[in-house]
């Protein structure tokens, strides 16, 4: 018994004991899906965001509606893509599946 519960203060001691590294992993400055994305402001004072956003959800049959931006280093502007625009009297974009 005090052999396990020994072992178990050593792998607590091992984990509690290691830095949490959240640097590690690289955050890419586009991410997204058929539901929308969100884009790095360095990378949008460098590129085009709306034509990389426009461009994403067309990929998809969709348009894109902008969210939010938040203007400094190390915010993100996100959009969504849409089925069909707000106020269009146009009917939705068939898809065949």
């Amino acid at each position: 018994m005090r052999i396990i519960a020994a072992a178990g203060l050593v792998a607590l001691g091992v984990l509690a004991g290691g830095a949490a590294r959240a640097d590690i992993l690289p955050v890419p400055p586009f991410k997204g899906n058929d539901t929308g994305g969100i884009i790095a402001y360095s990378m949008a004072t460098q590129v085009d965001a709306r034509q990389v956003a426009v461009d994403h959800c067309a990929r998809y049959g969709k348009v894109v509606k902008f969210l939010a931006v938040q203007p400094y280093d190390g915010g993100y502007i996100s959009f969504s893509c849409r089925w069909v625009p707000y106020g269009a009297a146009d009917r939705p974009i068939r898809t065949l599946y």
